[in-house]
């Protein structure tokens, strides 16, 4: 059984969702969720659920000994990043021998790279005038957004949409296709 660790910055939304989607699961669970931010409500989300949690800030992720220790301490084997807003350092895709995956909130390639997170691409997807957007599940790699894409998920852009509309229908996707997309990777390995 793997032993997933979610990296996260913020609310949590989404890393709630995947532990409940894996706490009965025979394929994996989620034994650590580690944050940079010592305030961010995942922790909560995670400590009710029964998951610990640690912070690790940016400064403290160029620490290599470190970081590997707390995740050998878990015995974790696969990392899932929900809204984790830091660059992920090579020697953690090194760690999990590439097992790190991602959730964009658009259709890559397109409405990616560094600093395109959260509302900034929904503002560029209203702003290039697209009719879909939507999320991608990836693997990552040493560049922001590029890894190989595991699934994707589209939603209509509406005429009239607002970054919070597209927003709101950009999540109903996540919630509802990210913990599956997770467990294809899980279960569909590729070499």
């Amino acid at each position: 059984m793997k032993r997933i660790v979610i990296f996260a910055s913020g609310n949590g939304t989404n890393a709630e969702r995947i532990i409940k989607h894996f706490e009965n699961s025979d394929v994996a669970r989620v034994v650590l969720v580690v944050t940079n931010k010592a305030e961010a409500y995942v922790r909560q989300r995670a400590e009710r659920l029964g998951v610990d949690s640690v912070v690790i800030t940016g400064k403290e992720m160029k620490d290599q000994a470190r970081v590997t220790s707390v995740l050998a301490d878990y015995g974790a084997d696969f990392c899932v990043l929900a809204g984790y807003l830091l660059l992920v350092p090579q020697y953690i895709i090194d760690y999990f021998k590439g097992d790190v995956v991602n959730i964009h909130p658009a259709l890559l390639p397109k409405h990616g790279g560094k600093g395109m997170y959260g509302d900034r691409v929904h503002a560029d997807v209203l702003a290039c005038g697209d009719e879909v957007s939507g999320i991608t599940v990836h693997y990552i790699d040493h560049q922001f957004d590029r890894g190989r894409t595991i699934m994707q998920a589209c939603c209509p852009v509406m005429e009239g949409d607002t970054v919070e509309s597209l927003a709101q229908r950009v999540h109903k996707l996540e919630y509802a296709y990210f913990p599956a997309a997770i467990e294809y990777a899980l279960t569909n390995r590729y070499e």
